[in-house]
């Protein structure tokens, strides 16, 4: 399985079990790996034969500042679960980065990684 990835999006979330996190919201970050055969797209040279990562970027930023959960767990589930909806990708590796996570001591991140594949 050939792997394309996109990491890095950011976008601003009202996620969290806090109230401040639910009101004020803060960056979250996340990276995706799709597990794609790249094969008849580079035959053909052709889009839509494989996953069109600007789309599928656009679709997780939306997911971010979606409806918001309380777990990055969750959320991370969420866009594993949209990713999947592409017919090209059969697994997905995503990583939430919550680098503000309100925890009381020095920290420089915190994160989630999960892969799901197509059952």
């Amino acid at each position: 399985m050939d792997r394309v990835a996109v990491k890095g999006l950011r976008a601003r979330g009202h996620h969290g079990v806090f109230p401040r996190e639910r009101e004020q919201g803060q960056t979250f970050v996340v990276d995706i790996v799709l597990g794609v055969d790249t094969r008849p797209a580079a035959r053909g040279d052709d889009l839509a034969r494989t996953a069109h990562y600007g789309v599928v970027s656009e679709e997780v930023v939306a997911i971010v500042q979606g409806e918001p959960v309380d777990l990055i767990e969750t959320l991370a589930q969420r866009i594993a679960d949209q990713c999947l909806k592409h017919e090209a990708v059969q697994e997905v590796e995503v990583t939430v980065h919550k680098p503000d996570a309100p925890i009381t001591v020095p920290f420089d991140d915190v994160t989630i990684t999960i892969v799901r594949s197509r059952e």
